[in-house]
């Protein structure tokens, strides 16, 4: 049986394309294909720092402890997280960010991306909001963001006080091209890759045309959820929109310079909380026990009844593990 969403996608491109064409309208007009991003549109809250502008908004008082969550990707947002902003009516002061080139954020030309300059953004995110010079930094992150989580702990252990890493995808090279060979193993004779390669015949974006290349990866992320997914995500989680060109850059970083994330943790004593979904069998207990391995201090939580996506399908189980966490060390 088709795929009725992709299905309907591809009818989709097809009516806009030729009615795009009729009417000598750019497909890939600002808008068009796409939400707007915080530099086309005044309207979505956002902050200016280190050089771009972010899609950013935050909950609770800002005199409490700070949880700044780090989505996933490279360049998803924060949509199908916004369940943590929960903790605000619990003590916190929660921080939502779409990473540069991601999401709702000002994008930006494919070569001028880093690890550095991303770790860059988020000291600059913490600096905007700080309130006071003592007040507590927790960092949540999910996947991608879990990554980025570690790898900023990696650089600077001594700025964080508590961290809490949702599935990171590799804390190096090597592991994250273990969890990609057991997560996203592609059928190309499935029909799910078939709409997919069907769909790419009618919108070919070139490096850095945003619209279309966003609009494309916004369509194929079915592909996650598809039916046997080794992750056990159940469905569709809501995004507002793909930052195709930062995630082929990282890729692209990742693939020609390797990276690893691992080479201070030992220096960050701090307890870290580590959390896997029970559906998800491509990480499972064992690659969190190779991953909190690197940290001295760790606790590794099983979130029941939910896959990768645990924050959005299963964030009544989250909640209290991650709550328990940050209420030792808040």
């Amino acid at each position: 049986m088709k795929n009725k969403m992709l299905y309907s996608a591809v009818i989709a491109i097809s009516i806009f394309f030729f009615l795009g064409c009729e009417n000598e309208n750019e497909i890939d007009g600002v808008g068009n294909l796409v939400p707007k991003t915080v530099d086309q549109d005044s309207s979505l809250p956002s902050i200016f720092i280190n050089g771009t502008q972010l899609h950013a908004e935050t909950f609770g008082n800002p005199n409490n402890p700070m949880l700044v969550f780090l989505h996933g990707g490279p360049g998803s947002d924060y949509r199908n997280g916004l369940n943590v902003q929960q903790l605000a009516n619990e003590g916190y002061y929660v921080i939502f960010y779409d990473q540069r080139g991601s999401g709702l954020s000002k994008r930006h030309d494919k070569n001028s991306y880093s690890i550095q300059l991303v770790l860059d953004d988020l000291t600059e995110v913490i600096q905007y909001y700080r309130t006071f010079p003592n007040q507590k930094i927790f960092l949540f992150g999910h996947s991608w963001g879990a990554m980025l989580g570690a790898a900023y702990v990696n650089s600077y252990p001594d700025k964080i006080d508590g961290l809490i890493l949702a599935e990171p995808g590799g804390l190096n090279k090597q592991l994250l091209d273990d969890y990609g060979e057991m997560s996203r193993k592609i059928n190309i004779f499935s029909e799910v890759t078939s709409n997919l390669l069907y769909a790419d015949q009618f919108l070919t974006g070139k490096e850095n045309q945003h619209e279309i290349l966003d609009y494309k990866y916004g369509i194929s992320s079915s592909f996650s959820y598809a039916k046997g997914n080794k992750e056990g995500i159940p469905g569709p989680s809501p995004f507002w929109r793909i930052g195709t060109t930062v995630l082929e850059s990282f890729t692209d970083i990742a693939e020609n310079d390797g990276f690893d994330f691992t080479t201070n943790l030992n220096q960050y004593t701090t307890k870290v909380l580590f959390l896997y979904g029970e559906l998800n069998q491509s990480y499972g207990l064992r690659f969190a026990q190779k991953e909190a391995a690197y940290f001295p201090n760790s606790e590794i939580s099983e979130v029941k009844g939910t896959g990768h996506e645990m924050i959005y399908f299963k964030w009544e189980n989250v909640h209290p593990i991650v709550l328990k966490y940050l209420n030792e060390l808040k």
